[in-house]
């Protein structure tokens, strides 16, 4: 296959024009909250060695989604996806799942970040599958601080 054909070139709102392969898109067989109609996204690098990535729409040019690992920042982040949403995705190994989570960084002090523990993205690396799995029974919070303030000691 030759490089063009595998690749897809993206005039986007945050990057300009990037060329991406068309093995780095995700189709979501269920959608991101709020934004129902939309359905493929990629993985976009936010610098080299940064711990965020950008999970930008396919469909929507305006659209990106800053992602990060909670691995990245220490978090013990472990949770059981229900079989029901495993079927979804065609999980067959846990070796499979790719999991990140949203995270919300204020311009005026990126020490604010938040990430959204509670609707992790699962992606099944093997079949490009992927969804926002909103957890349920859990003490994870939607807004749960990456830095710690200097007032909490």
């Amino acid at each position: 296959m030759n490089k063009e054909a595998n690749t897809i070139t993206l005039n986007t709102e945050k990057f300009g024009e990037i060329e991406i392969s068309k093995d780095a898109v995700f189709d979501f067989v269920s959608p991101i909250i709020g934004f129902n109609d939309l359905k493929q996204y990629a993985l976009v690098d936010h610098k080299p060695d940064s711990p965020f990535k950008w999970l930008q729409s396919i469909e929507d040019m305006e659209l990106a989604f800053p992602i990060t690992l909670c691995s990245f920042f220490g978090i013990d982040y472990q949770f059981d996806i229900p079989d029901d949403e495993a079927a979804k995705l065609e999980i067959t190994s846990g070796d499979d799942v790719f999991v990140c989570n949203i995270a919300n960084i204020p311009s005026s002090n990126p020490q604010g970040a938040t990430i959204n523990m509670l609707a992790p993205i699962v992606i099944n690396i093997v079949n490009k599958k992927a969804m926002q799995l909103i957890l349920k029974n859990t003490e994870f919070e939607v807004r749960h601080r990456l830095f710690k303030d200097e007032s909490d000691g």
